[in-house]
């Protein structure tokens, strides 16, 4: 079987946001693409470094929790800097080891000067195991047939 990584299997139409985004700007984008966190990235000559994520969590701990502002709040105050990333070419038995280690769903994917090159939530690990599963349960379900077949 071949060894995949994650750069195979990470999301490259990543939803970005900038530490000046205004919080309520990156909530509906959060809406917008349908996810419950953006990458927030600085803009480099060598292209997008990751600097934080936001997650839908961060929104409803720190600000709604509180009875802060949305709008008066930036990403920037409210996003999670201490951000765990996995390089494009970690396994994914790595990725998952990072995920648990460091207790995250979600994790930025670099590549080159650790640019940002996609993103891998536990959902998308959880997908891909359950296709391979299913590969596993047909194949198991085909030899049965063959057998029968061969040995009536």
């Amino acid at each position: 079987m071949n060894r995949m990584t994650a750069g195979d299997v990470c999301t490259r139409d990543v939803a970005v946001a900038f530490r000046s985004t205004s919080l309520d700007d990156a909530a509906r984008s959060m809406r917008g693409h349908h996810v419950g966190c953006l990458v927030v990235v600085e803009e480099t000559k060598e292209g997008r470094i990751v600097v934080g994520l936001l997650t839908d969590r961060d929104i409803v701990t720190s600000v709604v929790a509180r009875d802060m502002q949305a709008t008066s709040l930036r990403v920037g105050d409210v996003m999670t800097e201490d951000v765990v990333t996995v390089r494009e070419d970690d396994s994914l038995h790595d990725v998952l080891a990072t995920m648990q280690r460091r207790r995250v769903r979600r994790v930025p994917v670099t590549g080159p000067q650790d640019r940002l090159v996609g993103v891998i939530a536990a959902d998308d690990l959880l997908r891909l195991l359950a296709e391979q599963l299913q590969t596993l349960a047909q194949l198991i379900g085909e030899q049965v047939k063959v057998e029968q077949m061969v040995r009536p």
